[in-house]
């Protein structure tokens, strides 16, 4: 039996750690499925390691559960950093680490042969020549060191010049604290803070979302693939089944939502000659697979239908049809003018027209009118009338009413 360890491998996995306890922790251990019991513990131990402080542990009649307690305007950091800092390493990559960038702290370009013998003759530390090559060649991939090519000899070199400037710019320090609670790749804000032991007192956030660090890995994967206009393959889990599938499809945008915060991917799958969205908390890993030629020629084409999104659902987009709703309300004039200016604030782009006094018609044209009924609701007791050529809508709201009427009757 393999003793446990507080470190791991596979960013991924700590990715799935920490969004069970954190989206799911209201599970206990004999409900935690689909894993043995001593994962759950062995799960349940990192968490605690690494988050300790927000961890809260709810007593109920099954057992005890854990969860993550986070308050986003207490922090002067987002504490799911930490977990891109749980990776495992081997006694060599420490060692190694410590002693190249030590060797090369003088600006010194050399091959890995003259590395070598310098840790050898400074530090008495052995290592093969290949061993070496190859931490320098992870390292240049990395940005921790730069390569040339001289004739038929690659040199490396380590070039602090930057990092020593930004280290003493006490202004470009509070860009940082503000950069990583603000930020998308809040990580490397705090990495760079950190590194030049500087603390955030400055900046605190109201609402942040701080889960969806855990997705950065994904969305720079993709983020690469959009700058390189290459399609991808997406391996997908999905958040109701658990169940596992893969698809390819072309990256052309990351929407983000204003309400939750989530984020997601908008690509268009060429075998059902659509564009859909992914959420990037699902996918579990993302595949170049070829350069597009028609890139430029289906970003264009989002941009002209973007305007007809409510959300992110473009369920009727392959028949280029379009969900047509209208909506009247009764808005008392003037007491209730700041309802009018919801209505035209948060339309997305809706008609609003006067029809009579006191009485206003909200009209819009959109791919999925599904999308629009949460946001509907909230004018109920205003809602005089409800009409969408997608009748199931209709017929959904108005269902919806009744349940509502019964539950307040009997």
């Amino acid at each position: 039996m393999s003793d446990f360890q507080e470190l791991i491998g596979s960013f991924p996995k700590t990715r799935e750690y920490v969004r069970d306890f954190f989206v799911y922790g209201f599970k206990t251990r004999n409900e935690f499925k689909g894993k043995s019991p001593r994962t759950y513990d062995n799960e349940r131990r990192r968490l605690e390691s690494w988050l300790s402080p927000y961890v809260r542990r709810d007593y109920v009649s099954g057992g005890s559960n854990i969860s993550l307690a986070i308050d986003s305007n207490l922090l002067d950091t987002n504490p799911l950093f930490r977990v891109w800092k749980t990776k495992s390493f081997t006694d060599n990559d420490i060692v190694l680490h410590f002693l190249i960038l030590d060797y090369l702290q003088d600006g010194r370009k050399m091959t890995a042969e003259e590395i070598t013998d310098g840790l050898l003759a400074e530090y008495d530390a052995l290592f093969d020549i290949q061993t070496i090559r190859r931490k320098c060649n992870t390292y240049v991939r990395e940005g921790l060191l730069y390569k040339e090519k001289r004739g038929k000899t690659i040199v490396y070199f380590l070039d602090n010049a930057a990092a020593l400037w930004a280290g003493s710019q006490e202004s470009l320090s509070d860009a940082l604290a503000f950069y990583q609670m603000a930020g998308i790749f809040g990580i490397i804000g705090n990495e760079l803070l950190e590194q030049f032991d500087h603390h955030n007192q400055s900046f605190r956030v109201k609402h942040g979302f701080f889960v969806h660090t855990l997705e950065d890995e994904i969305l720079f994967a993709l983020l690469q693939a959009m700058n390189q206009k290459f399609s991808v393959r997406l391996d997908i889990k999905s958040s109701r089944t658990a169940a596992l599938s893969s698809t390819e499809c072309i990256p052309i945008r990351i929407f983000i939502s204003s309400g939750s915060g989530r984020r997601f991917l908008c690509g268009y799958v060429c075998r059902r000659r659509r564009f859909t969205c992914f959420r990037l908390d699902s996918i579990k890993r993302v595949i170049p697979v070829k350069e597009e030629a028609e890139y430029d020629v289906l970003t264009e084409r989002l941009s002209r239908i973007h305007n007809k999104l409510w959300g992110v659902s473009f369920q009727s987009e392959g028949t280029h049809f379009l969900d047509k709703l209208s909506m009247t309300l009764q808005i008392r004039e003037p007491s209730e003018n700041y309802i009018l200016s919801r209505l035209k604030r948060e339309g997305r782009g809706g008609i609003v027209t006067k029809t009579a006094p006191n009485t206003y018609l909200y009209e819009i044209e959109v791919f999925d009118c599904n999308e629009l009924l949460p946001w509907i609701r909230t004018f109920t007791g205003r809602i005089l009338s409800l009409e969408c050529s997608d009748k199931s809508v209709e017929q959904r709201f108005y269902r919806d009413l009744q349940e509502m009427y019964r539950l307040y009757t009997t």
